[in-house]
């Protein structure tokens, strides 16, 4: 997964993976995703993502597998 932010547009984009787009969906007036051919998801794109998604604190934290 990769996270662009770019700060000229306040704009985030989030990688989940590296396959062809082939839809892009508006879930709401600043929140796109982006599909592949069997409709999962390959990238998310936040608009006024400071406002929006707080994207000046990004962290990650994995958690334990369940067994």
């Amino acid at each position: 997964m990769k996270i662009r932010y770019f700060s000229d547009t306040d704009t985030a984009l989030i990688e989940f993976s590296n396959k062809t787009v082939i839809e892009t969906k508006e879930i709401s007036e600043n929140l796109y995703i982006d599909l592949d051919d069997k409709g999962n998801l390959v990238s998310m794109t936040i608009e006024h993502a400071k406002e929006k998604a707080n994207i000046s604190e990004v962290s990650y934290l994995q958690m334990g597998q369940s067994v």
